[in-house]
């Protein structure tokens, strides 16, 4: 097969190790796309490894964490490094769940440019949107690869319209498939008017152009020529007056619109059968951003040191590593860096890496793609430098909020200190899981992105670090407050020998608005109690309410002490703290108390062909529709407004997933306190006393 499909060189400057340019590229796309069969593709084709791995067999460079094989699914980015034709590629392969699309998120920057992977499938255009626009944002130029083209039943020329609503861009289609009997027997490059027929794992051959798809060839050629011309008026001159432009010219065209973020351009193939490998590897090389490019992008290019930091995995035995892209100057093992917050750390190693392994290897240049050992300080998502001066910061994305929460039972109180230790290593790896000691609540909670996020997360803490935790439900955090005022006197008075207890106190009791708080005042007046035992009075009744009559925190609740008595021996601090909290033990029942639940402001965010059936979620949620509007930047979506009870938050997540195609998503918010009545306040309580006894 000839390599011959475009100008050789003109990339500019030369990076990496004796001039060898030094790319990185990600492989990113919807769930089942294929992006982990596409990198076993390209590892095989490229004689990194000898034969293509799959999925089923659990055999693949990528997705070889137990996790990732226990599910059959990516549950973090995958690094892997070819050589082809002289240069030098790393392949970033990010999990295509939404669950874990933050380390993704974080690989991103790193990268020169991304192959968005999807199905010629009209069904996943939301999936496909929520990738470009990712990328739209972060500015990272891609390309798309159609992938599994051989089980494709739509015709080329109308998939490419109806995905074209994902993309801001053009996208702009550089091959078409050649049909034999219904089957993709292979292709025509339209840059270079060259026909190829596929080869079962092997390169393509070049062919004759088919008689039977030369008009289409023409008509299709002539429609990336003119999408190419939008940004090219020469171009667009040679095409008014049917001047045919040379094939340089056109590879120049797609080059140059591709870096420049102006297209998409479209290849197609099959990663499971090894189809059009070779002409993507092609692509790349001829067309990928440099790392100076980059760098100009991330706003590094006047740092004569800078690696930036996407992922970082705690082992088991060699410590913390820290997967970083080297964009100036180099690493070398030993080298002093600093990071983000001014923190010193020196590197222990530097190492290449393949999916789960590592191997020791010397200084990183730029361009180069490395894990660095004992950074114990940095995490992903910082930009670093060898020497002590400070570097620019790459701009990241910020964890996204947290979708679901389970709550973490120990077995032995005495693991809880392990517990956290092990769960700080993972919360290190992974920026969008968080742990929380919830002191109003008793509860450990584990806060993360849908229940497959939790999962695995539950089983990395059971394999790496042997803690088996029990999971437990997210407790609620019910409220109580009263409607009715009273006044009540308390005395506590106690005679066991020697100096007494005595304290005697009248408070008056009555309810606040919602969101009053609690509010002690007093209004003792001729010394009926010294000024010295007033506060303690205050800690006996918020003492009380703590747990009010209910079972729940009390709120919104005014308490003024006006009258009490004292004993010149006998009183105490003590005394008058149980005499507040005997008062208010007395009196809160007597105020009617009512019970209390938590309202959540949530802004649901979902294709709009959707609205209906999540307006149903949230009606069988309890919750009331507030209104929605066109999601800003996001043609074909909506954001609905709703107030949720916090007692039906649990789940929200995967019933909207499975409503939207796993692409909606929400964030939420404490709004306000509403009482719960009738058959729902009665469940409340006797869930409540169970729990207690």
């Amino acid at each position: 097969m000839t390599s011959s499909d475009g100008p050789k060189g003109g990339n500019g400057t030369q990076s990496g190790r004796g001039g060898v340019r030094a790319r990185c590229v990600a492989l990113i796309g919807p769930f089942a796309s294929g992006k982990t069969t596409l990198l076993e593709a390209i590892l095989a084709r490229t004689h990194t490894i000898q034969r293509a791995g799959s999925i089923a067999a659990k055999s693949t460079v990528g997705d070889n964490a137990p996790e990732a094989r226990d599910h059959g699914m990516s549950v973090n980015v995958n690094v892997a490094d070819v050589s082809f034709l002289d240069d030098q590629f790393t392949f970033i392969d990010c999990p295509g769940s939404i669950e874990f699309a933050h380390e993704g998120a974080l690989a991103l920057p790193a990268c020169d440019m991304a192959v968005v992977v999807c199905e010629a499938d009209p069904k996943r255009v939301s999936a496909l949107q929520v990738i470009l626009k990712q990328l739209d944002d972060t500015g990272v130029p891609h390309l798309l690869f159609l992938n599994k083209i051989d089980a494709s039943s739509i015709p080329v020329h109308e998939v490419i319209p109806s995905l074209q609503p994902a993309s801001a861009r053009p996208l702009v289609l550089r091959q078409i498939p050649i049909w034999e009997n219904g089957i993709a027997t292979g292709f025509v490059d339209l840059a270079s008017e060259r026909a190829y027929v596929y080869r079962e794992h092997a390169a393509s051959t070049i062919i004759e152009l088919p008689s039977a798809v030369a008009a289409r060839e023409k008509e299709a050629r002539f429609e990336m020529l003119e999408k190419l011309a939008d940004y090219d008026d020469e171009l667009m001159e040679q095409l008014l007056v049917d001047i045919p432009p040379p094939n340089d010219r056109v590879f120049n065209d797609l080059t140059k619109e591709l870096r420049d973020g102006q297209i998409c351009p479209v290849l197609i193939g099959s990663a499971e059968h090894g189809h059009g490998i070779l002409r993507l590897m092609k692509a790349l090389r001829h067309e990928c951003p440099t790392v100076e490019d980059t760098a100009k992008r991330l706003k590094l290019d006047g740092e004569k040191s800078a690696a930036y930091v996407f992922r970082s995995v705690h082992t088991k035995a060699g410590g913390k590593l820290s997967f970083a892209r080297v964009f100036a100057g180099e690493i070398a093992d030993g080298a002093t860096v600093t990071g983000a917050h001014g923190q010193e750390e020196r590197v222990a190693g530097v190492f290449t890496i393949r999916g789960e392994e590592t191997s020791k290897r010397g200084t990183a240049k730029a361009g180069e793609t490395v894990a660095l050992g004992r950074l114990d300080s940095v995490r992903s998502g910082e930009t670093i430098a060898v020497g002590k001066a400070a570097v620019t910061q790459v701009a990241v994305p910020k964890p996204p909020q947290a979708a679901l929460a389970i709550g973490l039972g120990l077995k032995d109180r005495k693991d809880e200190v392990k517990l956290s230790s092990a769960v700080a290593k993972l919360t290190d790896e992974d920026l969008s899981l968080t742990l929380e000691h919830n002191a109003d609540m008793h509860q450990i909670l584990l806060h993360g992105q849908g229940e497959m996020h939790l999962r695995v997360a539950l089983e990395r803490l059971m394999r790496k670090y042997g803690i088996d935790v029990s999971r437990e439900k997210r407790r609620v955090g019910y409220k109580e407050t009263i409607r009715t005022a009273t006044e009540v006197r308390g005395r506590h008075k106690k005679q066991s020998g020697g100096h007494g207890q005595f304290g005697d106190v009248k408070l008056d009791i009555k309810p606040l608005p919602r969101s009053g708080g609690i509010a002690f005042d007093d209004k003792i007046t001729g010394g009926v109690i010294p000024k010295n035992f007033i506060p303690s009075v205050e800690i006996g009744v918020r003492d009380f309410l703590a747990e009010g009559p209910l079972g729940f925190p009390v709120v919104d609740v005014s308490v003024t002490l006006t009258d009490g008595s004292y004993h010149s021996v006998d009183s105490s601090d003590m005394a008058f703290r149980q005499a507040g909290r005997l008062a208010m033990s007395e009196g809160l029942p007597k105020c009617n108390p009512v019970l209390l639940e938590p309202i959540m402001a949530v802004s649901i965010a979902v294709p709009s062909d959707a609205n209906a059936r999540i307006n149903g979620i949230i009606s069988q949620r309890r919750g009331q529709i507030l209104g929605f509007d066109a999601r800003p930047g996001w043609p074909g979506w909506d954001v609905i407004e709703a107030h949720i009870p916090e007692a039906e938050m649990d789940n929200l997540i995967i019933d909207l997933r499975s409503a939207t195609a796993g692409v909606g998503s929400f964030t939420f918010g404490f709004d306000h306190l509403s009482e719960v009545s009738g058959r729902l306040r009665d469940q409340v309580l006797a869930a409540s006393r169970a729990a207690a006894e």
